[in-house]
């Protein structure tokens, strides 16, 4: 009986963490819902001010200034929560990647995500700890955060590059935020004549430059949080099938030990009955 009663314990306890992974996995799921809305939104904003861009720097490419690379910074965003596998610790090996010939007094890593904290605390880099954003309303609140450091410490070095490192669909990205629309100085165009201007180029570029490093934040902060929520999803997917095969299993053994009591208890009776 105490083998049997153990065993039923135990079941019940696995199966309420079962159904709390499962709940875990459906809200992941409505999370990638509402993500796949925003950055199909985000994607359409970004790609317009970067058509937007190319045109104009066909024109006047020297409002562009150029940047001299004295230090520069790496915003690697990972995920909030757990329950993600490996995804931290695959971004951490690409940026160990990218950063390996780099000099360590030149470079600053601002990572996104406590989850990612722990990762990158022993290294010799400058690391600026934020934290992420846990469903798709955090996320104009860690924009501003990261937008509000990033002014901190451009005041402090002067302007340096920054770039993003990040995961996507298809797996890790890389993109230079500043300085922005470097792909753009050389693209084609089918404008014949120059833009009409009520502003100097360098002050039109300053705030479409602005404008850029918003939306290109909120589009990877977007694509970062739909991947960390994919991740999960297909993690507790398969923690929630582990758990169902284990109940299955358990309930099997349940059964076979209430068989053995039942076969005892007809023994017992089938002796006393006997010996009347």
């Amino acid at each position: 009986m105490t083998r049997r009663q153990d065993l039923k314990h135990f079941r019940h306890s696995l199966g309420e963490i079962r159904e709390i992974m499962n709940s875990m996995k459906t809200l992941a799921y409505m999370e990638t819902r509402k993500l796949s809305r925003f950055i199909d939104a985000q994607h359409n904003v970004v790609a317009t001010l970067e058509r937007v861009a190319s045109d104009f720097l066909s024109f006047y490419p020297e409002a562009l200034s150029e940047m001299e690379a004295l230090s520069s910074l790496y915003l690697i965003v990972g995920s909030e929560r757990g329950f993600c596998g490996d995804l931290n610790q695959t971004l951490i090996r690409h940026v160990e990647a990218v950063l390996k010939n780099q000099s360590a007094d030149k470079t600053m890593l601002m990572t996104v995500g406590r989850k990612l904290h722990g990762l990158v605390a022993e290294n010799d880099l400058v690391n600026i700890l934020m934290d992420g954003a846990n469903i798709v309303e955090e996320v104009p609140d860690v924009l501003g955060r990261i937008v509000q450091q990033l002014a901190v410490l451009q005041q402090q070095n002067s302007v340096f590059p920054v770039y993003a490192i990040y995961y996507g669909n298809e797996g890790i990205l890389e993109r230079q935020l500043i300085p922005p629309f470097q792909d753009c100085l050389h693209g084609d165009t089918n404008i014949l004549h120059p833009p009409a201007l009520n502003l100097i180029p360098e002050t039109f570029m300053l705030g479409l430059a602005e404008q850029y490093l918003f939306a290109v934040l909120h589009e990877v902060l977007y694509v970062s949080l739909m991947s960390e929520n994919h991740h999960r999803m297909l993690h507790l997917e398969g923690a929630v099938k582990h758990l169902d095969d284990k109940l299955d299993n358990i309930a099997r053994r349940y059964n076979l030990l209430r068989q053995e009591e039942i076969i005892e208890e007809i023994e017992i009776i089938l002796l006393n009955s006997g010996g009347v």
